[in-house]
């Protein structure tokens, strides 16, 4: 992959301070996320999933039966179907499938669990509409990641069926900050450090909860019984070692995983996908990897 794309993308990022108050950090990524629109084949369209804000994509071809169904990244504090949605409908055509994006209630107005309460009425939306559980992928990027793993303990603790597998882009797993790479890959990440970690954190789940609870920090969790996982992460991320031992602590389980450490790459790479031929790159492999798992008849 050429360095001068990922470079582009660094320089975008930069173009600009980072901004300090909520509303102004949601507006930046909004903008950065959506400096690419969805594909002109794309076809959106907003949908109530009983009182939670999604949005359907659809492109020609593929199975509307099969489902993926997102949430995306932004520390639980910002990001949007808006910031994303170049990344889902993409992610959708590569898969096969129809595409369900969520937005999710955000901290610090909704600290945990407001975001996991609407992950698992969104998930039973789809549900009620008929779709099989073995028919649905889940996937989220950074916080979004977190919700997913969420979400998939949540299910298995009320004894419903599980989705088909679970794609995570960057994921964000480990609250406490534990991870060794937030020190080591600090002066190379563009986006996360520890200190901006630390103010999401308090944002979403505020002293006294404990971030060592497996709802919060996912890495800590009973893993046994989970559908296959996908976790595709940059090299020049500090959230590195939250994918890397997430990894680990799935495959100690006995959960089927696949890790990807892509060379140079930064966060969440594949939402700019229209110009960063390593993000379209990512995007096909877990659209194989969502297509090997949700086989079967329609």
């Amino acid at each position: 992959m050429p360095h001068n794309e990922i470079d582009a993308i660094r320089a975008l990022l930069g173009s600009k301070p980072r901004p300090v108050g909520w509303s102004e950090r949601r507006q930046r990524l909004d903008e950065v996320g959506s400096t690419w629109p969805p594909a002109a084949d794309v076809k959106c369209e907003a949908v109530d999933c009983d009182g939670v804000p999604g949005e359907w994509s659809l492109v020609s071809g593929s199975d509307a039966s099969h489902l993926l169904l997102y949430f995306h990244g932004g520390g639980y504090c910002s990001g949007s179907i808006v910031s994303h949605r170049r990344m889902v409908t993409e992610a959708g055509r590569a898969a096969r499938t129809r595409t369900l994006a969520i937005d999710y209630r955000r901290a610090p107005e909704h600290p945990y669990p407001a975001a996991h309460e609407d992950a698992l009425t969104a998930w039973r939306f789809l549900r009620s509409l008929g779709v099989a559980a073995e028919h649905i992928a889940v996937g989220g990027d950074s916080a979004g990641g977190n919700l997913t793993l969420g979400l998939i303990s949540r299910l298995r603790a009320a004894g419903e069926k599980l989705p088909g597998c679970a794609w995570l882009v960057s994921p964000w797993t480990d609250l406490t900050m534990s991870g060794a790479t937030l020190d080591t890959r600090d002066a190379v990440d563009p986006l996360i450090h520890r200190a901006y970690l630390a103010e999401l954190a308090d944002a979403y789940a505020p002293p006294p909860i404990d971030r060592r609870d497996p709802l919060i920090s996912p890495l800590f969790a009973d893993l046994a019984g989970f559908p296959p996982l996908l976790i595709q992460v940059g090299s020049a991320e500090t959230l590195l070692a939250d994918a890397t031992r997430m990894a680990a602590a799935a495959g100690s389980a006995d959960v089927a995983v696949s890790l990807e450490i892509w060379p140079h790459m930064i966060h969440a790479w594949p939402v700019w996908n229209a110009a960063l031929e390593d993000g379209r790159r990512a995007l096909a492999r877990a659209g194989q990897f969502i297509r090997a798992n949700l086989q079967g008849p329609s």
